[in-house]
């Protein structure tokens, strides 16, 4: 065999952009990611990057994903520097106080289904070409969007605007996998109630009262504990490998119990 210099060449590493990365979730995801030596670009807001220690190796990227002209910005930054994009995170969202439907702002529902559900729908939009790009080229790009068992299949008075955008979210998952396959696979986690800075709010917003009686969910948590970062970054890497190359449209509900598929 006639060996030429490409031969010896480590493979490519692995691109992937992880929106809402500042996150208890997402910094465990990036750091995971790291460790597995890929290429990770991060895209939050600025004041949560401002406020979260950097994971070495790691990119950051201000950007409010509910904004169209800030994320195709960002994507236009990654375009520069990676040709192709193997995986796609969404995990960008938060909630806000508990608030009935008819008490319910405007400008609230709003600001949450901005950050919940069209930051899906725009980071899916602007990231397909890269993704599509890395199929072209003999890769297997996966996407991963980040719904909520707890609002999605258990349903709590007062948090509306969150139910519904991360409904919408569960379904986004379903018309993009259809509509992307066979080239990109595209599946959903479902955390249920996980320990890290959304419980008061989200990362890089003042905190907030959620009013979960946190004593009286674990009693419907067979596993009897909440949730850790790791315990979803875990999930997200395998559904973005080659393990899971036959599943896509899929959401994996991981909650200690709390809902049963």
């Amino acid at each position: 065999m006639t060996m030429h210099a490409h031969d010896d060449a480590p493979p490519p590493r692995r691109r992937l952009v992880v929106a809402g990365g500042c996150g208890g979730m997402g910094q465990a995801l990036v750091s995971a990611g790291v460790t597995l030596n890929l290429d990770v670009a991060v895209l939050d807001l600025p004041r949560s990057i401002e406020s979260t220690p950097p994971v070495p190796g790691a990119r950051y990227l201000a950007c409010d994903v509910g904004d169209e002209d800030q994320v195709r910005a960002a994507m236009r930054r990654i375009t520069d520097d990676w040709p192709t994009l193997d995986g796609l995170v969404n995990l960008a969202g938060f909630t806000g106080e508990r608030i009935p439907i008819e008490a319910m702002a405007t400008g609230e529902w709003d600001a949450i289904h901005n950050a919940g559900l069209r930051g899906a729908f725009l980071l899916a939009r602007e990231a397909a070409p890269l993704l599509r790009r890395c199929a072209r080229e003999g890769g297997r790009p996966a996407a991963v969007l980040v719904s909520s068992t707890f609002a999605v299949r258990v349903p709590h008075a007062g948090y509306g605007p969150y139910a519904t955008a991360k409904a919408g979210v569960l379904n986004l998952v379903r018309v993009l996998a259809t509509e992307w396959a066979p080239d990109i696979r595209v599946n959903g986690i479902a955390p249920g109630v996980i320990e890290t800075p959304f419980l008061s709010g989200g990362t890089g917003r003042a905190p907030k009262s959620t009013g979960l009686d946190l004593a009286r969910f674990l009693g419907g948590v067979p596993l009897g504990r909440l949730g850790k970062a790791a315990d979803i970054a875990g999930p997200i890497l395998f559904l973005l490998g080659d393990a899971a190359a036959y599943i896509t449209g899929q959401t994996l509900h991981v909650n200690g119990g709390s809902y049963m598929a």
